[in-house]
């Protein structure tokens, strides 16, 4: 969907694969590493048809399961406010340097999503 209205951001993957390097914000519900629910603003710094990544602040879990809520650019729908929402496992946690208070987070998505317009 996004490889057809957005063509200058789309880049090709080791597969050939549509990637995009697009900062989306989002929303991440879940639980955290002491299994604390949570949800935390942030902002989507790579996404693909397989997975996503983005920085947390709140530890996080490998394995853990995830609702990420974006949003997505308003060119794809005559200007109308639409959130892409998916579910996910977390498949990588990385320390960021230099600040130890924040982790980058990758997840692989689950095979169902929706798209919704915001309310």
């Amino acid at each position: 969907m996004l490889s057809k209205t957005s063509p200058p951001t789309a880049a090709k993957g080791d597969k050939g694969d549509q990637v995009f390097n697009l900062p989306l914000p989002t929303v991440v519900e879940g639980r955290d590493a002491e299994g604390l629910p949570f949800k935390e603003k942030t902002s989507l710094f790579y996404i693909s048809h397989e997975g996503a990544a983005f920085s947390l602040a709140r530890p996080i879990m490998l394995g853990s399961k995830l609702k990420l809520v974006a949003d997505l650019p308003s060119n794809l729908a005559e200007d109308k406010k639409l959130k892409l929402v998916i579910r996910g496992e977390v498949a990588l946690v990385e320390e960021l340097t230099p600040s130890p208070l924040r982790q980058r987070v990758s997840v692989r998505f689950e095979s169902k999503y929706f798209i919704r317009e915001d309310s």
